[in-house]
């Protein structure tokens, strides 16, 4: 993720630079060290103290992702997972049992009592 370009859009530095070779003013990546610094500081400020990272904002989102009735291959494409078995990992968030078996039915509006 770290090469494409949205990884380019997101995250990008508040300055621009010269490219040495072209001479061409740009705006580069922001630093992965940059990020995980801002990040710390952000969850030390919001007062969260259960253990944060960057890596956690990722799993969250495949988590909610998987809760909310994503199939497994969409997560794994999203995640940009080479091989599915990683993806699993995220599963565990799954195994409740038929609890955790949503009807699209649920997704309708509730019925009211006016006719």
């Amino acid at each position: 993720a770290g090469h494409s370009w949205p990884w380019f859009w997101v995250f990008a530095q508040h300055t621009h630079s010269t490219d040495p070779r072209s001479g061409v003013v740009r705006r580069h990546h922001m630093y992965d060290q940059t990020f995980q610094r801002a990040f710390k500081r952000a969850v030390e400020q919001a007062g969260i103290t259960k253990p944060a990272t960057p890596h956690t904002l990722r799993h969250s989102f495949a988590t909610a992702l998987l809760r909310s009735g994503y199939d497994i291959r969409t997560v794994q494409d999203l995640l940009g997972h080479s091989d599915v078995s990683t993806t699993m990992i995220y599963t565990h968030v799954l195994k409740v049992g038929g609890a955790g078996v949503r009807s699209p039915l649920d997704a309708l509006p509730p019925l009211t009592s006016e006719r």
